[in-house]
């Protein structure tokens, strides 16, 4: 599948960062900048956004550094349940220590990490002094007591004065964090009231990519935005303080709308002056919507998302992870946009691949599944399940041979390969699966090319398939998963268990 492009990373980076720096030049002494969304590998912005750089917001960032700090926020709950970032599997804790040290690589330094909403749970003690041990400084923020009513209690010594204070140097101060719900708001405005009992005039100033506040309540890459948070009930609307100053239409969402009027107020409280803001808009620095360059492809892009999240929460749904309420609100934008799930191509191909290898496998007992990935010149390859492969292991091997033009029947792992990587599962490891994942068959594939040219030319495809789209009839198990993350194939997959035991390793 050809990828239109459909974003000016350029233009956007000069739009943004002089819209931050006009905000915080509007301000007296320091701006805290909230950072909404991913700051890194903002892999949903460059799904919806052909040729979005997952990464700009560092580009942008690099372009900031000498006039900003760095905060990073994480909800202590967040740590103890474990939550996950589905994007690289892992969970927020992790997230954190993982952005920390990316953030290094780009020669940009975390002034410390606020955990936030901590009344001593276990596991935030524990990442606490994990971080501390490390030399780097953790801050704990409670619960703020008042909120979000008793604006008086807020603001004063039991509120945010409760809070420990965090020394900055630099004008703009960014505060982010690994999701949403980290108290990246809470944190700005306790540091904005302590900031002004030092005689330190701050301000507070949002910056969220979507919803895209200048495009359509309606468009799908705002409706693809409430998908992607559909698990936490957020869901988009006309700013009606926006509307009401301005007659003007702009695009916002229910938290920030809802919680608008008491931050109002909290910042006059704090301040003694009438807020810089007239609406939850007014808020926001973004500027992500005028670097569309193709709204037709985005659109498209978008819809495809809508998909994919639709498969993900029905997958979450079977394994327990969300409820029942959450994949049918994404259902309904599916009905919406009066799209079915075989839109996204490589559904119905991979069902099939499943039929036939059941067909194939006639009275032999066991689950057959089936998998497809669409090449980006539209080829759409398929693959299944045997006794020696995984189906993800089956389609990655068919794709890399149709892109390097290697006959079907030519093996690229021979069977001395594949039977030492079974004797060791099995009568070392004591494995009941013999078949290979994909982290197994990329390893083999790799020592294998050591000795075998056409195995070398193949595993140089392996590049080729970035920002593919996939699909499987059944969950793929943890090593085909992280071997399709890895390889940066967009997945989806049918809500499918691949094997009747409850343990999958």
């Amino acid at each position: 599948m050809a990828t239109v492009a459909a974003f000016d990373n350029g233009k956007y980076i000069a739009e943004q960062s002089a819209e931050i720096l006009e905000r915080v030049n509007k301000f007296g002494d320091k701006l805290y900048l909230e950072f909404g969304g991913k700051l890194l590998y903002d892999y949903h912005a460059s799904r919806v956004l052909p040729g979005y750089d997952p990464n700009i917001k560092m580009a942008l960032l690099q372009e900031l550094k000498d006039k900003a700090d760095v905060l990073l926020c994480i909800f202590a709950e967040d740590i103890e349940r474990k939550k996950m970032r589905a994007d690289f599997g892992i969970t927020y804790d992790s997230d954190a220590l993982k952005l920390i040290d990316d953030l290094k690589g780009w020669e940009i330094n975390v002034l410390g990490v606020v955990i936030t909403r901590y009344s001593g749970q276990l596991s935030a003690k524990l990442f606490k002094q994990k971080l501390e041990r490390r030399g780097i400084k953790v801050y704990t923020h409670q619960f703020t007591k008042g909120y979000p009513t008793d604006v008086d209690l807020i603001v004063s010594d039991e509120g945010y004065g409760a809070n420990e204070y965090i020394e900055t140097d630099k004008p703009l101060v960014i505060v982010t964090g690994p999701g949403p719900g980290s108290g990246k708001l809470a944190t700005c405005l306790s540091q904005v009231y302590h900031d002004y009992r030092r005689g330190i005039k701050a301000g507070y100033a949002k910056f969220e990519t979507f919803p895209v506040w200048n495009l359509p309540l309606k468009h799908p890459v705002n409706i693809a935005y409430e998908a992607a948070t559909a698990d936490i009930k957020d869901f988009n609307l006309i700013d009606p303080f926006h509307l009401e100053a301005y007659n003007k239409k702009a695009v916002n969402y229910n938290r920030d709308v809802d919680v608008f009027p008491v931050l109002k107020r909290i910042l006059k409280k704090i301040s003694g002056d009438e807020p810089f803001y007239q609406s939850p808009t007014d808020m926001g620095v973004n500027r992500v919507g005028f670097a569309i360059t193709d709204d037709a492809a985005t659109r498209e892009a978008a819809k495809q998302e809508v998909i994919r999240r639709y498969f993900r929460y029905q997958c979450e749904y079977v394994m327990g992870l969300t409820n029942k309420e959450t994949v049918e609100r994404v259902e309904l934008f599916i009905k919406d946009f009066n799209i079915p799930h075989e839109y996204r191509r490589v559904v119905e191909p991979a069902r099939q691949a499943a039929l036939d290898a059941i067909e194939r496998n006639k009275g032999s007992e066991g689950v057959y599944c089936g998998a497809a990935i669409e090449l980006k010149d539209g080829t759409i390859v398929t693959g299944s399940n045997s006794p020696h492969f995984h189906a993800a292991t089956s389609l990655i091997m068919h794709a890399i041979k149709h892109l390097t033009g290697i006959p079907e029947k030519i093996k690229l792992l021979p069977p001395n390969i594949t039977e030492s990587v079974s004797n060791l599962k099995t009568k070392i490891l004591n494995e009941k699966n013999l078949s290979m994942d994909l982290v197994e068959a990329l390893i083999s594939l790799s020592i294998g090319a050591t000795t075998n040219h056409t195995i070398e030319v193949a595993m140089e495809k392996l590049i080729e398939l970035q920002g593919c789209e996939a699909h499987m009839t059944h969950i793929p198990t943890p090593g085909d998963e992280a071997g399709l993350r890895r390889l940066g194939i967009n997945l989806t997959s049918d809500p499918n268990f691949s094997t009747k035991d409850l343990f999958i390793s």
